[in-house]
């Protein structure tokens, strides 16, 4: 794709990057067959090659973002299959996370889309403010089919994906460190993360007890918080970077005191950002280093516990279980074999779900914020989990479990919850309340 920026333009390292990516789209369309929103509305607005376009002129003319800018990329997922698709390699994550900021800095949104974004930016991202409001929410939730007659389709999206109980913490908030049971063959940072945290605790301690019986000592580092994601494609920049740094100050920390063989993540989304941090802050230079240091130890924690020797089951489960690979897993890391062998060798039957390159709808707040669609796309989702007949779905991302389990019977439960149960751990809670027997 020809650009036309002018060379003051180009000294901006962002409007650099920008053209770089521009540069390298080639106009094939490849990238619309996989895209959830183009299946979905048959827009070309609402493909990748078409916001692409959109990006352009706004970026290319110096122009604030107009209203019809903002509703296709706002509509966007950044699911990046496109980015999966695409034989160029253009990277269109970074180039529609300069939109969002574009847009956050340039464009006066509606009173209530401001509110709802501010609300949510200063929620979900901090742990305590996020579990008080969920003990509200259990007040609300029967309102919601309310408030969505009322036009208020946010906040029936919120309340509607709000548990009916808050799930108590499953770890003593003073434990920093858990060591490994036997020989201790290595040390790793684990992500509390802070949606997780509260609304799936049993994740974090199912990992830890996974990691333990590997040999693995697991650090939950003091002071560490949200990865900045939430924000960041919120377009509020500012606010994910201060997120960043404190991130890469805490684990620089702990690498520089007793080391870490890596930065383990039990979100996807998360982790995806959390790779990400090297370039997010590649203009400071005082944390351009550490950053790309913490990106280099981050994976998800399929990623590391296939590098490991696997644990025997202790009894074969052979149990139909639905593998959602999430979008930010596969896409978004170019993780999708590793957590599907380790079930398989954990004694589960794995079957992978059609359409599985497309999303669920979750995408953070996508779900809330654009619910109309998120909705389409979670009854698409649903009706392919169906085809495959599972007892369980397994997946890698909070978001993802709250999302499908709205709208299917089926437990949904995280991937390391299960390999937890599968090598002795208890069972997960989800497959309590499903009727499962054992362990």
């Amino acid at each position: 794709m020809q650009t036309n920026f002018t060379l003051a333009q180009l000294a901006d390292p962002n409007i650099a990057v920008a053209d770089k990516i521009l540069r390298a789209c080639v106009h094939c369309g490849f990238c619309t067959a996989t895209c959830p929103t183009y299946v979905l509305l048959g827009d070309e607005l609402d493909s990748p090659r078409g916001r692409i376009y959109l990006i352009k002129e706004m970026l290319e003319r110096d122009q604030p973002a107009t209203a019809d800018v903002v509703k296709h990329i706002d509509r966007c997922l950044s699911c990046l299959s496109c980015m999966t698709t695409c034989p160029s390699g253009v990277h269109y994550m970074h180039l529609v996370d300069q939109a969002r900021m574009r847009i956050e800095e340039t464009y006066r949104r509606p009173l209530l889309d401001r509110l709802y974004r501010v609300f949510l930016a200063k929620l979900m991202p901090y742990p305590a403010r996020f579990r008080a409001a969920l003990y509200a929410a259990l007040f609300a939730k029967p309102f919601a089919p309310l408030f969505a007659a009322i036009g208020l389709k946010p906040v029936a999206a919120m309340l509607r994906l709000a548990p009916w109980r808050v799930p108590a913490s499953s770890l003593k908030d003073t434990q920093r460190i858990f060591p490994a049971q036997g020989k201790r063959q290595g040390r790793v940072a684990l992500l509390s993360g802070c949606v997780d945290r509260v609304a799936q605790p049993a994740i974090r301690a199912a990992a830890i007890r996974l990691l333990n019986r590997q040999g693995i000592e697991v650090v939950l580092a003091s002071g560490e918080g949200c990865c900045g994601s939430l924000s960041h494609h919120m377009g509020r920049e500012h606010e994910a970077l201060a997120f960043v740094r404190n991130n890469v100050d805490v684990w620089t920390s702990e690498i520089e005191d007793k080391g870490l063989d890596a930065i383990l993540i039990t979100a996807s989304g998360c982790g995806t950002t959390i790779k990400d941090y090297g370039f997010m802050l590649r203009t400071d230079p005082n944390y351009r280093d550490k950053a790309a240091k913490v990106s280099t130890l981050a994976k998800d924690i399929s990623e590391y516990l296939a590098e490991l020797p696997p644990l025997p089951p202790v009894a074969p489960r052979n149990i139909k279980v639905a593998y959602h690979s999430a979008c930010s897993m596969q896409h978004g890391q170019q993780i999708d074999r590793e957590p599907k062998e380790l079930l398989a060798k954990a004694g589960f039957i794995v079957r992978d779900i059609p359409e599985g390159h497309l999303c669920c709808g979750s995408a953070g707040t996508y779900n809330m914020l654009q619910s109309e669609i998120a909705a389409r796309l979670l009854a698409r989702k649903v009706a392919n989990i169906a085809e495959t007949s599972p007892q369980i779905i397994a997946t890698g991302n909070i978001g993802c479990i709250t999302q499908i389990a709205s709208g299917i019977s089926v437990p949904v439960v995280h991937t390391v919850e299960l390999l937890d149960w599968a090598t002795g751990g208890p069972r997960p809670e989800a497959l309590q309340a499903a009727g499962f027997g054992g362990g």
